[in-house]
């Protein structure tokens, strides 16, 4: 897996904060993020939803340990599967994300 990639929504995803994690945290948080992306590049996701999750790809780019940027990021992507306008697919998806942000500790 790449540590680094260019996405639609702002240049570089790969945080230089990220650097000091272990391996695994770092996959993990890569992969949240991409999952991340994928949603707010569906066009059949409603745009509070897409900004709610713009929230929490940002909140996993704050300077701190990994079990905070986690839960910080879960507390945003939680409230996205309580949306009633959430489509399905998209649910699987935060529920996906969710599962993986939730095996991050210090």
């Amino acid at each position: 897996m790449n540590t680094s990639y260019v996405n639609k929504h702002g240049g570089l995803v790969m945080s230089e904060k990220w650097s000091k994690f272990k391996k695994a945290i770092k996959e993990t948080f890569q992969e949240a993020e991409q999952l991340i992306s994928m949603m707010l590049e569906d066009r059949t996701v409603p745009r509070n939803i897409k900004r709610k999750a713009q929230e929490a790809l940002n909140h996993l780019h704050q300077d701190d340990s990994p079990a905070v940027l986690a839960s910080n990021a879960i507390s945003y992507v939680d409230d996205l599967s309580q949306d009633p306008n959430c489509p399905y697919h998209t649910r699987t998806l935060i529920y996906k994300i969710l599962s993986l942000l939730e095996t991050v500790k210090d």
